[in-house]
């Protein structure tokens, strides 16, 4: 067999092979990660280099050497065929739900739902006040707006022969110097793909998997079949010609994960293809060089995942959707996309008031592999988009009816029974509602002291020695005693293995190694935490809310943590609970409210027009005769907690958000000594780092920090 030397390899085939031993090595072998993670960083950073460059002196150089009527020409077409592209797209997004099976639905446990929206401004992110600033920060969208205001200033002067000239060295300066760097892309991507497999985490596919699936076969069917094979019917151009004129920059893009950086292999690649069919239309070959830097701007190609990605989140959380809805995402979503996915993603969620803790959601899709398959369909929607430019101007639209009419039936017919089909796959597996198990699976994160459970406080609790100071009876008893409130999620409840886990419980034993104890947890409702801490039985609780009505019956430790304030409602009216002033001024709407968050003299000013129910605890609020609350006022967190064990149900923070509450431990009244030390001991770990990662591990759901034991 006959081997071609390497330098005969197709370079976009040797980015391919370089990849797939990459992705192999990558998953057998850790040794050699550090330096490969370099090699990785260094590769995209010297793509990045010449990007930014590249797409200012592009658009400088192909608007400022037009002219005003050769411009307003073009711009017509263009606007036209963009509208005609991005319908198409959004045509095939508002189909792909046809793939989501029909799955019971919940939300999974985050402390994110609770964020506060970034402020999102058209004007800011595309008018630069200082030019420099933009460029140092790659604000693209400001550095494309003002590369274009320079083209246009360029336009009506007449001896700019040499400006032009001057520009297109440079620019061909910069396009050398990443054909320069693309010599390297073999190495690049196998680094890339090496540390991409080497950093994996399977279990974030969990929950997943219905989105990622769906955007695979909307990017496939869009990058390989409807795009390439629909305007091979209506150009000159061939399928294969459409695509090999933008595999190199889909392999370099899926693999780097950026659009950004193939920008100037776009360009010239197009421009290549472009220059041989209409080497005799005045600036065809042009078309390129300012159309694909102003798509990296435009709520196209890649960046209209976001909006599959909010219909995947509503039917994640099982928020209804109308048409009207589909309207809305449209109108008013579309233009959120002019930044980045990210920072749009937050203010998109709300169209559907879905809980931002799908933002995390969203984070992990667009690392593992949803973001590269944005930015493969970017490049595919960016060297289409000259092509019909440049037909356009050079008049050569010739409709191939046979062709067109065999693509116009059967691409319809393809996607939806990719959709469907991939809708029976996963409704053939047998799905179960892991989120509850996964919380309660749970175990201790540090490594505890010996403990004991009582269910409830002993008979002689009252005749207990008063008079002693807590620290002196701790060390005399040998034990801490500490009282923990029922139904108290997620700081104190017991795992599936029946033992006693939570936030507070956690630091309790972090307490109790630091008095060099044991620790006995007795079970207690909360009526009875005030005579039991008075009688000296406790020595303290689990935390409370600080609310007057709490520091009337205890003396408060320094607070340890916060619950920002939301409503637990059902899924299908999570709609009416969005807005404050829209609750508070309903007469018809009743609020359940746990006895341990309810400020009697707050409920009295608030809810003039509606009622306010005090129940003893939340497992109430589920019952069936308790079905008369619409909804329950709780902490965020805590009633993330409970969605899990109820996946019917909901959180909503409703707008503007209230100010958070703080959380404390209830002691003795009359102890100031022990309140002294916790004062200290509480401040100390939260100066190590301690509470946080508790806080991160029980609150926020994080189980990764499960790797690092050895906390100070």
């Amino acid at each position: 067999m006959k081997f071609l030397p390497l330098n005969q390899i197709p370079l976009s085939v040797r980015i391919l092979i370089a990849m797939a031993i990459g992705l192999i090595i990558g998953s057998t072998s850790l040794g050699l990660y550090d330096s490969i993670n370099h090699l990785a960083d260094a590769f995209i950073m010297l793509l990045q280099m010449t990007a930014l460059p590249y797409i200012a002196l592009s658009l400088m150089l192909g608007i400022g050497g037009l002219s005003a009527q050769k411009a307003k020409a073009a711009l017509k077409s263009t606007l036209l065929l963009i509208l005609l592209l991005m319908t198409l797209m959004l045509c095939f997004i508002l189909m792909a739900p046809l793939s989501f099976p029909n799955w019971q639905s919940a939300e999974f446990y985050s402390a994110n739902t609770v964020k506060v929206s970034q402020e999102f401004s058209l004007i800011a992110l595309f008018i630069p006040s200082n030019p420099f600033n933009a460029f140092a920060n790659a604000v693209i969208p400001s550095v494309v707006f003002f590369s274009i205001l320079v083209g246009v200033g360029l336009m009506p002067i007449r001896n700019k022969r040499h400006t032009l000239a001057v520009l297109s060295n440079l620019k061909q300066a910069i396009s050398n110097i990443n054909s320069l760097v693309m010599r390297f892309a073999p190495i690049g991507i196998f680094c890339i793909g090496w540390r991409a497999t080497a950093t994996l985490d399977a279990s974030q596919f969990d929950g997943l998997m219905i989105y990622i699936a769906s955007a695979l076969v909307l990017v496939l069917l869009l990058s390989f079949v409807v795009f390439p094979a629909l305007i091979a019917t209506v150009t000159p151009f061939g399928y294969r010609a459409i695509l090999k004129a933008s595999r190199e920059a889909m392999i370099t893009a899926f693999a780097t994960g950026s659009f950004f950086v193939v920008i100037p292999i776009i360009v010239e690649k197009t421009k290549q293809l472009i220059s041989k069919q209409y080497d005799d239309v005045d600036n065809a070959d042009r078309v390129a060089e300012v159309l694909v830097p102003i798509s990296y701007s435009l709520p196209v190609g890649g960046k209209l995942l976001a909006l599959l990605f909010v219909l995947f989140a509503a039917w994640f959380s099982g928020a209804y959707i109308s048409f009207e809805d589909y309207l809305e995402l449209i109108v008013i979503g579309i233009p959120q996309l002019f930044g980045t996915s990210t920072l749009a993603m937050q203010n998109l969620l709300e169209l559907f008031n879905v809980s931002q803790s799908m933002f995390d959601f969203f984070i992990v899709a667009e690392n593992l592999v949803v973001g590269r398959l944005s930015a493969l369909l970017s490049v595919t929607f960016a060297s289409c988009l000259p092509i019909l430019v440049a037909t356009s101007m050079a008049k050569a639209f010739q409709l191939k009816k046979t062709p067109l009419l065999k693509n116009l039936l059967l691409i319809p017919l393809l996607s939806v029974v990719a959709f469907m089909s991939l809708k029976y796959a996963f409704s053939a597996i047998s799905y179960q509602y892991q989120g509850y198990s996964k919380f309660i699976e749970r175990d201790l994160l540090l490594e505890p002291v010996k403990s004991r459970n009582l269910a409830e406080a002993s008979a002689n609790s009252a005749t207990t020695q008063p008079f002693l100071d807590v620290l002196t009876r701790i060390k005399q008893r040998g034990f801490l005693r500490v009282g923990y409130f029922r139904d108290d999620l997620p700081y104190a409840f017991h795992n599936h293995d029946g033992k006693l886990v939570g936030f507070d419980i956690e630091i309790m034993h972090q307490l109790a190694i630091d008095l060099d104890v044991e620790i006995e947890f007795v079970r207690i409702f909360r009526a009875q935490a005030t005579s039991l801490l008075a009688s000296g039985y406790l020595d303290i609780t689990t935390g409370v809310p600080v609310i007057p009505d709490n520091m009337a019956q205890f003396t408060l430790t320094m607070p340890y943590s916060t619950q920002s304030l939301a409503l637990l409602v059902k899924d299908k009216r999570r709609a009416e609970f969005t807005q404050w002033s829209n609750i508070l001024a309903r007469d018809d709407l009743i609020l359940g409210i746990p006895e341990s968050f309810y400020y009697k003299k707050a409920v009295q000013r608030i809810f003039t027009q509606g009622k306010a129910w005090e129940i003893s605890t939340p497992r109430l609020f589920f019952k069936p005769e308790y079905d008369h609350i619409d909804a329950m006022v709780f902490g965020a967190a805590a009633s993330s907690a409970w969605t899990l064990l109820n996946p019917s149900y909901t959180v909503v923070v409703p707008k503007p958000e209230l100010a958070p509450l703080y959380m404390a431990f209830p002691i003795n009244k009359n102890d100031h000594a022990f309140e002294l030390f916790m004062r200290n001991w509480l401040g100390m770990k939260k100066q190590s780092g301690t509470i946080e990662q508790l806080f991160n591990y029980w609150i926020k759901g994080d189980t990764s920090v499960a790797k690092h034991t050895h906390l100070p």
